[in-house]
This record gives C-alpha cells, structure tokens and sequence, in this order.
C-alpha cells in the first residue's frame, strides 16, 4: 500500500475537506478526482497521485487539510507508476477555479480595433455559451468566453437547474421515506441538518463548475471575467475598459428573475436563486406564482417541514401543462401544500418585526403573516445592459434579439442563442442553439431545426412533457387523439407507490404518428426522452407499441400506451396489473 498525502497547493494551509469522492474498495485512475477543498480564494480538486484501489480514507468533510496531510492509503494497480508531487501540484493547479482574480487588462487590450482578436467571442458562461464555446474551440476557432460572475455555469449550474435539484433529490428521499411506513418500514423522524444539506447543494455546484474551467481550459478557451458591451459590430468592451474584437460574436447573456415591484426590500422576501441558499426552514412560506420554478421551490419547503401556500393569478396552476397531468399533481400535493389561491394576487405586503404580512385578493380576502415569501413571477431576458444598438441590434416587446433558424441576428456576424434568443427558456434549449451557432460560425451549414423540445416539472411528482398538447390543439383546431395508460393498471408503480401516476400519448388520427406526449409520476423526466425520439423520428403507435420495452418498468408504459391507441392491449393483461378497461380517445 502507498500512502496518498496532499501535494502543495500553493499558499493555502488548513484548507476545509467539502467532498470526499472516493470510499474504502474504490477503483481510481490516474488524476481521477478524489477530494474537494474550498477555501475564500478557490475551489479545486485533488486528483489521485496514481491508479489503483482505495485501501482506506482518512479524511472527511469538514476536516481541514495543508500540504502533506494523509488522505488515505491505495493499493496501486499492476505497472502502474506513482506520479511525482510536482506533477500532482501541477495538476492541483490548473484544477483551480479562481474567485477573485481581476479581469486581465493587458489581454483585452487591442492596439487596432479593427484588428480580429478572437475568431469568436461568447458573452454568457451558461450551457448555452459554454456549450457554444466549446463546440467553436473543438473546431478549430480561438475564442474568448466572457462571464461576469465568479464561476462558469450561469444560472443554470449556480443558481437555478443544478442546485434546485441537489435538493429536490433530498425532499424527494424524505418524502419516499415518509411514505414507506406504509409499506412496513419505518423510520424515526429524520433530523434536518440546514448547514450540511447547503453544503451537500454547494459541493454539488462547485464540483461542476470546477469541471467547466477544467475542460475550457483544456481546450484553450480565454476566459475573461467581466461585464460585455457592444462598443461595435466587431468589438466589445468589458466593465467598460480595454476592447475586444472580433469575427463572430454568440450572445448567451441569458435572464433573471422578475422583481414585483409592489414588494418591499427585505431578506425575508427572496427570489429563486435567494430560495435555493436556504435562509432558513420556515414555518409558514408563501410562493407568489404558481409555475414550474415557484413549485418546485414549495416541493422543497413543505418537504423540509415549512407550511407552503401558493398565490398564483390564473385559474390553474403550472399554466400550458396537459390538464389531466395538474389536477394528478393537485391531487397528490393536496395533503402536503397549504392553501393554494387561484385567480388571485398579492395586492400588498409589509414587512414586520413578526414577517412579512400579505393581503391576498382572493375571494374572500385573505390577510396572512409569513416567515418567507418567494417571488416566482418569471424570467426576463438580459439585452437592457448589452448595449445592443451599437452593434445594429434591437430587442423585440418581450426584450427578445429576433434571430433566423441559424441563430443569427440582424447583424450576421453575430448570434443570440439561449433564453435571450426566445421562449422555452430552457438549458438544453440552450445548448443545442449554442452548437449550431459555433458551427455556422465555423462556416459550416447547421440549422436549429428541432421537432419538438421537451418540459420538465421537477415537482413531486415529476410531470415532463413534449410536442402538441390537448389544449393547444383544440385552441389551433388541428385535429388529434389520445391514448391514457394510467399507472394504477402497471405492476411496476403499484410497487413503487405510483399508482397515481399517467402516460398520455397524442397521435395524428390520419397518419398515427406521434406528435405529443405527457407524463406524470416518478422519473417523468427521465422517460421523455422516447417521446422525443419517437416524435422526431416520425414514429406511429405501430413503431412505439412493437418496440419491446422491458418488464416491469414505468417505462414500458409509454409501449403500453400506443397499444392501446392502436387497440391492440384494451383489456390490460393480469401480470401485475389492475382490472378494467383504459383506451384511446
């Protein structure tokens, strides 16, 4: 066995362990990450001096560390040679994510404006323009990645996608726990611990994000930080010094929460990305907005033992989901959500030393005194702050850049991609447009032609959905049918507790093809996938029913469900399943 100790990692000492990674029996390859330190000034990995098998640990989280402290112990593979610590200190440092460093002056500093500096510029370091960057550098281009925050990833990894669902993974396994009693197992009630489930949310964001200033500088991506602003068509300024020109710009700037204004300035009276920093667990939360973020945000708190009402202004929650999918999750939420006020809004709030105390225009009135309020009232684009006009672009009424299906502006040197390019503000949106917008700059020919791009709840239960929807058709008056596979007649949700759970497909009547899909239930998400494939693949329900899914799986309901569009499975069969008749419409 061979000692692993800590190698230097510059002028840092007794830096705090955030992330063990490896467990004792662990088979690790050379430089594979096994330790996660933080300290004021960076986050950075610890790669494994060689290849091997983890004997033992010595260290966890919360332990502080300097050069030379143990780690562990490894037993190394066959051949495999140790690495010198100058090699590992090497290593340790091109890993770090610096959260301090200035904006370098000489780099952006061009002695000619008109001279190309970059082949490509990307204002935004969220998956939209990382994933643009990235795919630019792999083909050969030199570009500069400009983002104004500390870390890479945009909102999506920092403060939006990623850590909303580091912890809707937590209130899931509570819940999941709480309803296991009624199989027979039973816990005591779990002891919430609010510092170490921030900390398993950080070390979560910090891992990737330290995993993107890895793999942008492998690919020799500059990355500058600062604010960007069109000085011209060809150039930009950043925090309105020095200048950077370029061939080809892609803006990926993004959006941000909107700020109601008839609320007051106060810490209890937060925004998403407030919500996810835990403030605290409250006994009694008001969401003002009854959409996806804004659940998902209760799905956590009520979870988490706070008291959740929700004030939404439309006469449905999460408005533009299939119908039949909300009233399921109404009906599950019914006895873990407080009061939901529908048609309604907050017509005034104050802040008091005892909380935030809300009138709520519902019929009748409702005045009502809260630890927390979230305002989830949706996102608006960020062009206000480009300085667009000086590169000859406008934003439409919605603060949107119009663009073609090539993601190119007005001015053609120069694209938008992402949520400031349009609705569905979605990362993997995002990212598909950041691809195609790298390669047209690359002079290839790729176009943003996709079907369809899927929708994710991340609520509990989870509803995901695709494509043309009931209530869109009928309002379009294009002519659809349905097939509803309830999960009350799958063996695999009745034993996983999902009997409430629903897979709806939606078919062309004329040709059969898939054109929609919906479902609701646990791992939704993950399954839509093949609704997706099956709808731009031009697939029919003869495809989807006589490709064999596996058994018992929820999967397999999505097969089940084209059966029965095509009338092949109306009697269900009696391997697990429940009795009675489901079918098309």
């Amino acid at each position: 066995m061979t000692d692993i100790r800590l190698p230097d990692i510059g002028d840092f000492t007794d830096v705090p362990v955030i992330e063990v990674l490896i467990k004792p029996g662990d088979d690790v390859l050379l430089d594979q990450p096994i330790l996660t330190l933080e300290s004021d000034k960076a986050t950075l990995e610890v790669p494994s001096p060689q290849a091997g098998r983890i004997e033992t640990v010595a260290v966890a989280v919360g332990d502080r560390v300097s050069m030379g402290s143990l780690i562990g112990t490894i037993l190394p593979a066959p051949g495999a040679a140790p690495e010198t610590v100058p090699q590992a200190a090497a290593e340790l440092q091109r890993s770090r994510v610096t959260k301090e460093a200035p904006v370098s002056q000489a780099m952006l500093v061009v002695k000619d404006a008109a001279e190309v500096d970059f082949d490509v510029a990307v204002i935004g370091g969220g998956p939209g323009g990382y994933s643009a960057a990235f795919r630019a550098a792999d083909l050969g281009l030199r570009v500069v990645l400009i983002e104004k925050d500390e870390t890479l990833g945009g909102v999506c990894l920092n403060v939006g996608c990623i850590p909303s669902k580091a912890l809707l993974h937590v209130a899931a396994l509570k819940l999941e726990m709480e309803g296991l009693a009624e199989h027979g197992l039973a816990f005591s009630e779990p002891a919430i611990g609010l510092g170490r489930l921030r900390s398993f949310k950080n070390a979560t964001v910090s891992r990737l994000t330290t995993g993107l200033a890895q793999m942008a500088s492998k690919r020799s991506v500059e990355v500058v930080r600062g604010t960007a602003t069109f000085a011209s068509s060809r150039s930009l300024t950043v925090d309105g010094t020095g200048l950077i020109s370029f061939a080809h710009c892609i803006i990926a700037a993004g959006s941000s929460p909107v700020r109601l204004p008839f609320l007051p300035e106060d810490p209890r009276i937060i925004d998403s990305t407030g919500a996810l920093e835990l403030p605290l667990i409250p006994k009694r939360m008001l969401v003002i907005g009854g959409g996806i973020i804004g659940l998902e945000m209760a799905t956590v708190y009520s979870a988490l033992g706070a008291t959740v009402d929700v004030v939404e202004r439309l006469d449905g929650l999460l408005a533009g989901i299939d119908r039949d999918a909300v009233a399921i999750w109404r009906k599950e939420n019914a006895k873990r959500l407080g009061d939901i006020f529908l048609g309604a809004s907050v017509e005034k709030a104050t802040a008091g030393p005892e909380g935030i105390t809300v009138s709520i225009g519902s019929s009748p009135p409702v005045d009502r005194t809260y630890d927390l309020v979230l305002q989830s009232a949706g996102r608006r684009p960020n062009g206000a702050s480009l300085g667009l006009e000086a590169a000859g672009i406008a934003v439409d009424s919605s603060g949107f850049i119009t663009v073609d299906n090539q993601m190119r502006t007005r001015a053609k040197n120069i694209f938008a991609i992402g949520d400031i390019a349009g609705d569905p503000m979605l990362a993997h949106k995002a990212a598909h447009e950041g691809h195609v917008a790298a390669e047209v700059a690359a002079g290839m020919k790729s176009h943003f032609d996709a079907k369809v791009i899927p929708s994710v709840a991340y609520t509990n239960p989870e509803i995901a959905w695709v494509g043309v929807t009931e209530d869109a058709a009928k309002i379009s008056g294009r002519k659809v049918k349905t097939a509803k596979f309830p999960w009350a007649a799958s063996g695999r949700a009745i034993a996983n507790g999902a009997a409430y759970g629903m897979t709806k497909l939606i078919f062309d009547p004329d040709t059969h093809r898939l054109v929609g899909g919906v479902i609701v239930g646990p791992n939704a998400g993950d399954m839509i996938g093949e609704i997706c494939l099956g709808i731009e693949m031009g697939a029919d329900a003869v495809d989807i029913g006589k490709t064999i899914h596996p058994h018992p799986t929820l999967g397999e309901t999505i097969g089940m469900a084209a059966e029965l569009f095509e009338g092949v499975c109306t009697d269900l069969p009696p391997s697990g399943h429940s009795s009675g008749r489901v079918g098309a419409s």
